[in-house]
């Protein structure tokens, strides 16, 4: 089957530093980039980027506190450091490098997230992405669950000069292990200086990439370097990435919801009347205990 060329619409800097807690350091892409709002990136809703930063040992774990969510999930990858997380349905894990955290918030869930204990004690550089992935209507009020996604679960495919690590959805006949509510691909891209990699998603889908290392060419008209977000348009199917040095590239694509979005603060839903219902669902503590 012959493909039409995906091309890039745009590439985006970070945008400037902002604090989530007191140990998240990040650059809001999605949607802090008005080119980047959740109806533009549906069904990828928020995308936060702690670029490579480097935390002093502390005793004290930093982190974000206890904190509600209803209709979506959290997906937090690791490159750097170590992150801990619980939750007020009796769901914890850690993840270090290379792993990642999926939360299905659905119906309603109290969250707490923080570097874990021993690397807080030693400090380290610390490099993180946390994406919130929109539920479709039908699962908005599911019941909530997590999924610890270690290393030893990720895809892991070795092409020449590349490797893969599949988090979700599929690259060629392979399927990550990631259990998903609607069409999404997620994958880390590991390329050596000089490779090339050919990509196809449909061209419905919205794509975009995230340089962590190095810096890439795409389709060899557009450069891209570390910390840069490109986004690419919906008017093909492939596109070609080259490694002009070695290089870790984010790649996200997804089958948009195409469902209203309301939202505010921690709650995604479908409408003003939900929004108002999880905050008083919240308030009248129906989303469970946890202690900060």
């Amino acid at each position: 089957m012959n493909t039409s060329p995906k091309n890039v619409e745009s590439i985006f800097n970070p945008p400037p530093v902002h604090m989530v807690g007191d140990g998240f350091r990040v650059h809001n892409f999605i949607p802090g980039i008005p080119q980047l709002s959740m109806q533009r990136m549906d069904p990828f809703i928020m995308l936060d980027y702690n670029s490579r930063y480097y935390f002093p040992p502390t005793d004290n774990p930093r982190g974000v506190g206890v904190h509600p969510h209803r209709g979506f999930e959290t997906v937090t990858i690791a490159y750097h450091g170590r992150i801990a997380h619980h939750d007020s349905h009796g769901h914890s894990g850690t993840i270090g490098e290379g792993e990642v955290q999926w939360m299905t918030a659905a119906g309603g869930v109290l969250h707490k997230e923080y570097h874990e204990r021993e690397f807080s004690k030693l400090g380290g550089d610390f490099q993180m992405v946390q994406l919130w992935v929109n539920l479709p209507a039908a699962n908005k009020m599911d019941k909530p669950s997590y999924q610890a996604i270690t290393r030893d679960n990720i895809r892991q495919i070795t092409l020449d000069n590349v490797r893969i690590e599949l988090i979700a959805g599929r690259f060629r006949e392979w399927t990550g292990p990631a259990k998903t509510h609607s069409e999404i691909n997620m994958a880390n891209v590991m390329m050596n200086a000089d490779a090339e990699l050919a990509l196809e998603y449909p061209s419905t889908f919205n794509t975009c990439l995230l340089v962590i290392e190095g810096e890439i060419t795409i389709n060899d008209t557009h450069k891209a370097v570390a910390n840069q977000l490109v986004l690419m348009k919906n008017d093909g199917e492939s596109f070609v990435l080259k490694a002009q040095k070695n290089s870790i590239v984010l790649v996200l694509s997804a089958e948009p919801i195409k469902e209203p979005i309301a939202a505010h603060g921690p709650f995604v839903m479908n409408s003003r009347a939900e929004l108002i219902q999880a905050f008083e669902d919240f308030q009248d503590g129906k989303f469970g205990a946890l202690e900060d």
